[in-house]
Order: structure tokens, then sequence, then C-alpha cells
């Protein structure tokens, strides 16, 4: 499960991931839920494209009045398929590539929830499995939204570190580079899942965030950040 990532930069989005640019604003230099950041998706001739989405598959803006809000930030590879915030994205073959810098976690290992982060071990920028929605707004133009996909990680010696005690631990699909176009055009949905893997133990670090540098220079959100990390499965 992972409510907060650092995004990609600027510049990597060209040199990094290939990709085109066509985000028009900045983002924030961490991401939480209905945050703006890039996603990365292929345009007609399948060159890869990066454009700016809400980060939950479902943004608040689009829940109905009266409606209790729900996290759709993280969506599990067994359910994708089967809950209707993601069934048709994934149908639909509507996958994009997330890219990261680093992501946090929390870490419960001294009795009480401390925050970690979590990268690629060449400390590169990375990008992870998801899928994106678009939504038709009432001045005719086009917003986007997306969702990360996570899997088992109970094993895994570097995710099962992560959530409390008694939880299922679950990871982000980082994706190896040269499967980027593969996920991307993937002919068929069953056959997306073979690109749902866990991530080398060995090509990953994780850490103790530095809190104090982060509350300096990200505003976090009204919503209180564990609250969100307990909703976490009210649709998945």
């Amino acid at each position: 499960m992972c409510v907060n990532y650092t995004p990609t930069r600027r510049d990597q989005l060209v040199e990094k991931f290939a990709a085109i640019d066509q985000t028009g604003e900045d983002w924030r230099p961490e991401i939480w839920q209905d945050y703006a950041a890039p996603f990365i998706t292929h345009d007609h001739l399948k060159r890869r494209r990066a454009q700016l989405g809400s980060y939950g598959m479902i943004p608040k803006s689009k829940i109905p009045a009266g409606v209790k809000r729900f996290s759709t930030m993280n969506a599990r590879a067994e359910t994708i398929d089967q809950l209707r915030s993601f069934a048709q994205a994934w149908r639909m073959g509507q996958r994009c590539l997330i890219p990261l810098q680093n992501f946090f976690e929390p870490n419960y290992e001294t009795g009480k929830a401390e925050r970690w982060q979590i990268g690629v071990k060449d400390h590169s920028d990375f990008a992870v499995a998801g899928l994106y929605q678009g939504w038709n707004e009432e001045d005719g133009q086009q917003s986007f939204s997306f969702t990360q996909i996570t899997i088992n990680a109970d094993l895994h010696p570097v995710m099962r570190q992560f959530q409390k005690p008694e939880d299922e631990k679950r990871s982000l699909v980082i994706l190896h580079e040269q499967d980027y176009d593969g996920w991307l055009a993937c002919p068929h949905p069953d056959l997306a899942r073979q690109f749902l893997q866990l991530f080398p133990a060995e090509q990953m670090w994780a850490k103790a965030a530095n809190l104090d540098r982060t509350r300096a220079k990200t505003k976090r959100p009204t919503t209180n950040p564990s609250a969100i990390q307990a909703s976490l499965f009210d649709d998945e």
C-alpha cells in the first residue's frame, strides 16, 4: 500500500523515461491523494507521453454528494478485474507508468509507526505499474486520474518490513525499464498480469525518512495521513 510518494522531476520525463512532456503544469514535491502528478501512456503512434492526472482513480470531485469518500490510490492486482473502480480501465487496457523518485511506507518495528522511504538501488527515478481514467469536464476539456497497482509482498525481504505486524504486506509493482513499453502496449489484460511481479530486493533500498526536512518542503493534505492509510482497503 502506498499513499504518498516523491514524483519524478520534469527533466527526467524526457531524459529518463523518453516521454513527450504534455503535463503543462508543475507538480508538488510530494504527492498525496487528489494531488496532480505525471503519468505516462502511449499515444496513437506508440510514443510515450507524459500528462498530469489526479492521484486516486476516483477523484474527490467525482464522488457524488452524500457518498462516503473512499480510497482508490491503490488497486490490488488480485481484484483489479472485479472492483467497479478499476475493472473497466483494466479491461480496456488503460495502463500507465507512474514515474517516481521514491515512495513512503510505515514501519512498526519500534512499536509505533515510523515513516520510511523506499527506492531503487542506484537512486535513479523509476516507474511503477498503474491504471488511468479520463473524465469529461463541463468546459469540454478532459481530465485524468490514476491508481497504482499493488501485489502481495509477505515474503519480500524489503517490503515485508512495512505496515502493521498483523497486516498483509503489499508492494507497488516496480517495472524494469525494458518492460515499460511492453506493459503499456500489452494487447490483453490476462497477458498484462505477467508484468505484475515483485522487484528484486537486492536492487532496492529502504531507510527512515527525514521527517523534519520533508515537513519543511511539503504542505500536508488536510486529511489525516494515518486516516488515509487506515482506509486503503475500503475499495480494494
